[in-house]
């Protein structure tokens, strides 16, 4: 049962959809995970992830928009979350990822990330996004650039410190496909 009022999109190999019960266990373990949720922001126990599940939830109920669950086509599997996150405290909305442990390395990242930024243009009107990424997250700094972004500058974050905003570039600056490159 979906647990928000997200839409369903769809990629050749994803289906970006609202978090279900099902989601709430991968998403703990990643949570968890010391050093796989660095740049997210990890949680030193189940409590406090779960707490931030509520909050994901929520942030759909609050605002209309929020991370979907990425789910692989293929497997049928929770493959990670993405979409557009402006809690309280954030500088303006930003599209956020992450690929859960076994789904890296397979531009899972990057055809979600796209594809809900596409949505946020097309459906909920937006003309600019962030990524919020932590110094030193190289791998988020390559695929912000990959989706076309740009460093814009540091600021400090609520929760997470020193951030570095990038920018990515707005609807009008898109090609015809999104600029989003062959998925391979």
């Amino acid at each position: 049962m979906p647990l928000t009022n997200a839409p369903t999109l769809e990629t050749a190999n994803l289906i970006l959809r609202s978090h279900e019960a099902r989601d709430i266990e991968p998403m703990i373990a990643f949570l968890t995970d010391q050093e796989r949720a660095a740049g997210f922001g990890a949680y030193d126990n189940r409590h406090d992830a779960w707490r931030w599940v509520a909050l994901s939830v929520g942030h759909w109920h609050i605002h209309g928009y929020g991370y979907f669950t990425i789910e692989d086509k293929a497997s049928g599997q929770p493959a990670g979350f993405t979409g557009i996150w402006n809690p309280d405290g954030w500088p303006e909305p930003e599209i956020g990822w992450v690929v859960f442990d076994g789904f890296e390395g397979r531009g899972v990242a990057f055809e979600a990330a796209a594809r809900a930024r596409d949505w946020a243009y097309s459906d909920l009107g937006f003309t600019t996004l962030t990524s919020n990424i932590v110094p030193g997250n190289t791998r988020s700094v390559q695929l912000a650039e990959r989706l076309g972004a740009w460093f814009e500058r540091q600021y400090q974050n609520a929760y997470m410190g020193t951030e570095m905003l990038y920018r990515h570039p707005g609807p009008d600056m898109l090609d015809s496909d999104g600029g989003i490159e062959a998925y391979t």
